[in-house]
């Protein structure tokens, strides 16, 4: 029995959402209405702390959601990560804040008046320097470590999560694909 743990990209990315529904509660329903098809081959889990943050963008389906997804928490500490890992995620961040600090003091030193356009580019740029491709949350890393822990598939459009899948051997598949597969089971 294939095992997946859901990211909420799943159901609020305009991309990832479309094959179940228009809008995350249209997709949620739409989900559920095709998972429950596939009970007996397939079991779908995620974290309470991703249900929770579901619940913002989905605010009628998540209740129903735990008909058909499980929620579960990881062991967090029962799981091992071998030390390499955390030691290239520091220097990530590392590398990352020095950037930020980089895009931050060329903003400075050219610090207008009127400078709402400069600064929503800081943001962008900054937020880009500092979030993409990495995990950058809780419920993230905890999507990725119950996937270690049980051996699941973890479903996402997330960089950083696929990236962390990666260098960790967890499965994965691109949320934008995830219909496709879960009609062949």
């Amino acid at each position: 029995m294939e095992q997946f743990i859901l990211d909420t990209s799943l159901f609020v990315n305009p991309a990832c959402r479309k094959q179940f529904g228009k809008t995350p509660d249209a997709a949620v329903t739409g989900f559920m209405r095709a998972a429950k098809t596939k009970k007996k081959k397939a079991q779908f889990y995620m974290p309470p702390l991703v249900f929770k943050e579901l619940s913002h963008f989905a605010k009628k389906g998540v209740s129903r959601l735990s008909t058909v997804v499980k929620k579960r928490a990881p062991n967090l500490y029962g799981i091992y990560i071998p030390a390499a890992i955390l030691y290239s995620f520091i220097e990530d961040v590392r590398h990352r804040v020095n950037k930020g600090l980089r895009l931050a003091e060329e903003f400075a030193q050219d610090n207008q008046p009127d400078n709402q356009p400069k600064l929503n580019k800081l943001r962008a740029k900054y937020r880009e320097a500092m979030r993409k491709g990495m995990v950058d949350s809780k419920e993230d890393l905890e999507i990725i470590l119950l996937a270690y822990e049980l051996g699941a598939i973890v479903v996402t459009a997330d960089e950083g999560m696929i990236e962390m899948a990666n260098k960790i051997g967890v499965e994965w598949i691109e949320a934008e694909n995830f219909g496709k597969l879960l009609k062949s089971l």
